[in-house]
């Protein structure tokens, strides 16, 4: 179905625009008032995007997906694609569409505020970590097209933070077994902090962070993207967010709560791989220290925006 709609308005905008490529788009774009016909087409082509990030109402296959899958496979669902099409959504919708701000903005802010506001809610009552990183996933998605809705690239910063955070929350789920098979559930954490302190205290860090709060990594991030927000006059659409943050936060400090209070009637195997404690302690590094030494992420993210932006 996505593919369906992605296509359909490719096959809209080439139709009245007479080309696919961007550079020929913004061209024509800059001429004058866009055909109906290609604004359409411009929607249709955000949905099918959109239905690649999980933005709501596009959303309804990601947590099925997400514990139906085996742990490592949900990882990858959650990193790579995530990013690759946030990035996607950005050079397009900022490059050849540029022009039509105004037109599809409306839209984007639209799916930003369901899916942080969904995000927020849905996770709330979920006892399966996979499940409960599926609606983190939309939320986080939300918040990244607020950036998009802005008119910023500041989104990329937002994107290389929420890269490390995620990849360090699933070197824990990771390295969390009973009886050799992945412990999934929120339940599983029990008593975490007794038997694998280590762990526990890098869950803490990525739980902390996504929670937003400072100085940790995503408080930064999203600082960067509500500034944005502002200095494009979208109060409303901040406020939301700073609300959804709220929300969210509940959630996360209950999985610290679970962690470092509750007994365990299990607990986990014993002994990690060294792969995943490299991974656990450097991605635990920089969500604690970004906000010390931010300047080489943003420089970096900096110039693959630009990169990203070429012409």
């Amino acid at each position: 179905v996505s593919s369906g709609m992605l296509l359909y308005g490719c096959s809209l905008i080439y139709g009245l625009a007479g080309s696919t490529q961007f550079q020929t788009l913004a061209e024509v774009l800059d001429k004058g008032e866009p055909a109906l016909g290609l604004i359409v087409g411009m929607v249709f082509l955000i949905a099918g995007l959109a239905f690649k990030i999980s933005g709501v109402p596009f959303h309804k296959w990601t947590p099925d997906v997400y514990e139906g899958a085996p742990t490592p496979v949900t990882e990858l669902f959650a990193v790579v694609p995530k990013v690759a099409a946030v990035c996607l959504i950005l050079r397009t919708m900022m490059g050849p569409f540029g022009e039509l701000t105004d037109q599809w903005q409306e839209v984007i802010t639209l799916i930003a505020v369901a899916s942080m506001v969904l995000g927020a809610i849905a996770a709330i009552q979920q006892t399966n970590l996979k499940r409960l990183m599926a609606y983190n996933l939309i939320g986080h998605m939300g918040y990244a097209l607020v950036g998009v809705a802005a008119g910023a690239k500041c989104v990329m910063i937002y994107m290389a933070i929420y890269l490390f955070i995620n990849i360090g929350t699933f070197s824990v789920v990771l390295s969390m077994r009973q009886e050799s098979r992945y412990a999934e559930n929120i339940s599983d954490l029990s008593g975490l902090n007794k038997s694998h302190s280590m762990i526990a205290l890098a869950m803490l860090t990525f739980m902390f962070s996504m929670a937003g709060i400072p100085p940790l990594a995503r408080f930064c991030s999203k600082w960067y993207v509500f500034l944005a927000e502002i200095n494009a006059d979208l109060y409303g659409l901040t406020v939301i967010g700073v609300l959804a943050s709220v929300v969210g936060a509940f959630y996360y400090i209950r999985i610290n709560r679970v962690i470092y209070c509750d007994d365990s009637d299990q607990a986990l195997d014993n002994g990690i791989s060294v792969d995943m404690r490299v991974i656990m302690r450097a991605t635990a590094v920089v969500t604690l220290l970004f906000f010390i030494t931010p300047a080489p992420m943003v420089d970096l993210t900096g110039l693959s925006a630009k990169t990203l932006f070429i012409k």
